[in-house]
């Protein structure tokens, strides 16, 4: 097929890095993935009991295009309940396909050509691409391990231009764990407040914080009027392949959104609407389980690695750790795919998360005890391999 059929924009994407050591690593036996993040846990029965039975009482047909209003309004119980903001059901909160299609949306609806997004990075690999895929462009704040890879507010009016139009923010971090405390936080919207900016706060892992309690950008004195909160139910509540998120914000903004979702997408799935309002009501203490598990393994992996003589900051959410490999004296691609090929452990190169992640690695902790442990007992041996290389 002639090139002249590709959208010369789409055709400068690059794929995605994570997903090319998760296919190298399907395609051998006997590896053990540290790569991809998703959890290791099944959905919660009870949860994939209220979808089956949605499909029993014949619920197949299209749910409202901003979603279920019943999911909605657990939903918003939700948030006010755990992270202190208050939405209203009937028209600031949009049911998506997952997380990334709020995101998504936002930039659709928000951007006009050359409007600048700042973005903090390390970053999930898909923030960039999508501001550039809506017509934005992004300007990338580096964070650093010294300051645990925070954002600071200092960092972000730096970076602010009379084009300048909103800030993304993830919190807790992927793929460093990092966590914005309250403090961070209302330094951070001081400035945004100041410059008359909008921000996108990406809190898909905010149920997944080992110990502190968790503050949204959004519950903050004049932030909930110039935030869109997004999140989802893949992460904490071991849903990945349910495909469902949402977004909630300021009622103007939110139907702009759904006139794209209208167009796009319709509604998300009806079958994984009714699991998530089970979810939601019913499912919260299976979260708490997965999250002193996954705070356990935490706890084992950061430990071996630091003993390895790999520099590891302890992260306070998610499920990742995001070591430093340069005392081995390779990048992060060179350490990655060789620790693929020669222990056959996969992880994914910091490189991939921004050009600050260089010289890391982002291990995700999201696998049995079993398999960690043999991992790190793989990967302590190949490190033990490239000092005798070197010495």
């Amino acid at each position: 097929m002639s090139e002249r059929f590709v959208a010369s924009h789409i055709k400068a994407l690059k794929p995605s890095g994570i997903r090319r050591f998760f296919d190298l690593a399907q395609s051998m036996e006997g590896v053990i993935s540290l790569g991809v993040g998703e959890p290791d846990f099944t959905t919660p029965w009870s949860v994939i009991e209220a979808s089956y039975h949605s499909l029993e009482r014949g619920f197949t047909a299209y749910t409202p295009n901003a979603g279920l209003l019943a999911l909605r309004q657990s939903i918003c119980r939700f948030l006010d309940t755990r992270f202190h903001v208050q939405y209203h059901p009937e028209d600031e909160v949009i049911v998506t396909v997952g997380a990334s299609q709020a995101i998504d949306l936002a930039f659709r609806a928000m951007l006009n050509p050359g409007d600048e997004v700042i973005v903090m990075e390390p970053s999930f690999v898909s923030y960039v691409p999508t501001i550039t895929l809506a017509g934005g462009v992004p300007v990338v704040v580096d964070t650093y391990e010294k300051d645990a890879f925070k954002l600071s507010k200092d960092a972000v009016e730096a970076a602010i231009t009379d084009k300048t139009k909103a800030i993304l923010i993830c919190s807790p971090n992927n793929p460093t764990g990092a966590v914005l405390t309250k403090e961070d936080l209302m330094g951070i919207s001081e400035v945004i407040k100041r410059h008359d900016l909008f921000v996108i706060s990406d809190e898909i892992y905010a149920d997944l914080l080992y110990d502190d309690m968790y503050t949204s950008i959004a519950s903050l004195e004049g932030m909930k009027e110039r935030t869109l909160l997004v999140s989802g139910f893949s992460k904490a509540f071991a849903m990945t392949g349910w495909r469902l998120g949402y977004v909630c914000g300021p009622t103007a903004l939110i139907a702009e959104m759904l006139k794209i979702h209208q167009y796009t997408i319709m509604s998300a799935p009806t079958m994984a609407q009714y699991g998530a309002v089970e979810a939601l009501e019913n499912g919260l203490s299976e979260v708490e389980m997965m999250r002193e598990s996954y705070k356990q393994r935490r706890n084992y992996v950061v430990k071996t690695l630091t003993r390895m003589g790999l520099d590891c900051h302890m992260p306070g959410g998610a499920f990742y750790v995001f070591p430093s490999i340069k005392s081995t004296g390779l990048t992060s691609s060179e350490f990655a795919e060789r620790l693929l090929m020669e222990e056959k452990v996969a992880v994914v190169p910091g490189n991939v998360f921004g050009d600050s992640g260089e010289g890391y690695i982002r291990c995700s902790y999201a696998a049995s005890m079993k398999q960690l442990i043999e991992a790190m007992e793989r990967m302590a041996h190949f490190i033990k391999q490239l000092t005798a290389e070197g010495s």
